[in-house]
């Protein structure tokens, strides 16, 4: 149970002052129809800026900054801006680069054709943007203010101490690490940590309270111990207690005070959880022997618990509350006095979560960089480690960022790499596992995925791909048009009697079949076979359509029939596809009716 709101997103503002430029901005608003308010003219430009998140303003730069420049604040904090020239040539960040304003000059060009222009020194640079670094993770910076002079000596190379940057999963940062460092950049939860500090959400505090707690007390508790624990309040991702609790209006609004989550776990879960203070008086109360602890420990089925850094600590009143009772034990041993009305309290514990690591399972598409994603291109400058096979890996390498790690190995590595890659991640690392066309289909999702349990510990990103097979059917037309089998041949993997089934299926059902793998110097036989079942079941005339190294240089293509294709023509670098008894050739290209009766007319 989470009593967590996330607050409600700004819109994008569009503003435009000609004709061009509220065509451009009908064009963004039909393409982002829930993001894109569109404003009037120039004289809107200040009510878009204070009102959205970001604004796009069909303005020139000149006009834009001196409309804007009485209203800026901190950069932090205003809305990006961009401006897109009169003839749609460039877009522009101007205000907010790393607040939003370089990937918005980015989505606007894709939409409009323009092409973006990015300033920044990190972007121009290709390294990582500080004032972003770990934004996606929920960090924040203490010290904005040592930014600058940190960003300036880790990009003239000057040495840089990085500190607790290696067990989160972060972009990489190309810091010199020779010599005596003259800057610092920490990623810590520790209240004393050195130079540029980002704070990292790593720490649950465990709350227990008696009924009518007040949220000074619950404050109280929870601040002690921080101090015993040496630990920074910024870093504290949320509160954590019993469900019997969820109605403790001093716990909630304790939370609300401070700005943190508060999540209320299931008693019975929390019983199951091992911690240093049990109480057999807490579980006679709530169903579990430890709230504080224990709740501060537990992050969810299935997920690694917490370790716990400061053990159960009792508010100013709880410890006075119990040298009360302690003296009250103390008289009565010696005197009849009746027992005190227990006052309430609170108690707090912190436990520290474990980094969860970052696995994106990249396909790169079929070879052509045009057909490599974007988010594809996104997730690989996101990776502090690249893993792939070394052939993939020379493809991409100049998009990656500098300082990055890259993990080649050779062909038929496949278990070893997608070990290696889950491995990593779990060590709270930003993994990419890269293979060719779409992860998911005879690439490296598969064993990567195959190896996690039942502990969740990592977040997994898939990254779809364009495959080998989509390539090859479009540029061979459109035999792919009704429902179709995809089948390797290669028996490294599937016993063969296996695949003569599937072969056997497909031909029976009259699929569209698409064979990968089809043949190499140590499997000669097997394509041939292949199509002889298909040739029980299918016209000889049926098209046999060939794509050898699809989007690549040197494709090659042709388009053949079953009583004619010759299996020796191809190799593992190519594709084949054997249509169904209703496609067809038509102008030189294979097409598979959808079922439709077209009249030609």
């Amino acid at each position: 149970m989470s009593h967590d709101t996330p607050p409600p997103r700004k819109p994008i503002g569009v503003v435009a002052a000609t004709a061009a430029g509220r065509r451009a901005a009908a064009a963004l608003a039909a393409a982002w129809p829930s993001e894109v308010h569109v404003y009037g003219g120039a004289s809107e430009l200040r009510t878009a800026f204070e009102a959205c998140d970001a604004v796009v303003a069909f303005l020139a730069v000149g006009a834009a900054v001196r409309s804007l420049a009485p209203a800026l604040g901190h950069k932090n904090t205003d809305a990006a801006v961009v401006c897109v020239d009169e003839s749609l040539r460039h877009a522009v960040a101007v205000l907010g680069g790393h607040h939003g304003a370089n990937d918005l000059a980015e989505r606007v060009s894709a939409v409009l054709g323009c092409t973006p222009v990015i300033t920044t020194a990190s972007d121009a640079s290709g390294a990582q943007a500080l004032d972003s670094y770990g934004a996606d993770l929920g960090f924040t910076i203490e010290n904005p203010a040592l930014l600058a002079p940190v960003g300036t000596a880790l990009l003239s190379g000057a040495p840089v101490a990085l500190i607790g940057t290696d067990t989160w999963p972060l972009p990489p940062l190309h810091a010199n690490s020779e010599g005596d460092p003259e800057a610092t950049l920490s990623v810590s939860d520790s209240a004393e940590a050195d130079g540029l500090v980002y704070r990292p959400p790593s720490l649950v505090v465990g709350v227990g309270a008696s009924r009518g707690v007040t949220a000074d007390e619950v404050l109280d508790a929870v601040d002690r111990a921080l101090t015993a624990g040496g630990l920074s309040a910024a870093s504290v991702a949320r509160l954590a207690s019993v469900d019997a609790k969820s109605d403790e209006p001093g716990i909630l609004e304790a939370a609300r005070r401070r700005g943190w989550q508060v999540v209320f776990h299931p008693a019975a879960e929390l019983a199951k959880i091992e911690v240093p203070n049990p109480s057999p008086t807490v579980l006679a109360e709530v169903g579990t022997p430890s709230v504080a602890e224990a709740a501060a420990r537990y992050d969810g089925p299935n997920r690694p618990l917490a370790d716990l850094l400061v053990p159960k600590t009792k508010s100013v009143q709880a410890a006075a509350q119990d040298a009360a009772d302690r003296a009250l034990v103390s008289a009565q041993a010696s005197a009849a006095l009746p027992a005190a009305a227990p006052a309430p309290m609170a108690t707090a514990a912190i436990a520290r979560l474990a980094p969860r690591g970052r696995l994106a399972l990249i396909g790169l598409g079929p070879g052509a960089r045009d057909l490599l994603p974007p988010r594809a291109v996104a997730e690989l400058r996101r990776a502090s480690v690249v893993v792939g096979l070394d052939q993939y890996l020379d493809q991409i390498r100049d998009l990656l960022r500098p300082g990055t790690e890259v993990r080649a190995t050779g062909l038929g590595s496949e278990e070893a790499r997608a070990r290696d890659a889950v491995q990593t991640a779990r060590e709270g690392r930003a993994v990419a596992l890269i293979g060719s066309g779409d992860s998911g289909l005879y690439a490296m999702a598969s064993p990567a995925l195959d190896l996690f349990a039942d502990l969740d510990d990592v977040d997994v990103v898939g990254v779809p791909g364009i495959t080998a097979s989509l390539a090859a059917a479009n540029v061979l037309g459109a035999p792919l048009g009704h429902d179709h089998a995809v089948i390797s041949l290669s028996d490294l993997h599937t016993p063969w009697p296996v695949i003569v089934r599937r072969v056997t299926a497909a031909a029976e059902g009259d699929f569209v079949t698409v064979f990968y793998n089809p043949r190499s110097k140590g499997r000669d036989w097997q394509l041939g076979h292949a199509l002889d079942i298909l040739r029980q079941h299918r016209p000889a005339t049926t098209p046999v359509g060939c794509v050898r190294d699809a989007s690549r240089p040197g494709q090659r293509a042709w388009i053949s029939t079953l009583s004619e294709f010759d299996p020796a023509d191809v190799d593992m670098y190519t594709i084949v596809l054997v249509g169904s008894s209703h496609t067809r050739v038509a102008a030189g290209r294979m097409v598979t009716p959808r079922g439709y009766t077209w009249s030609g007319e």
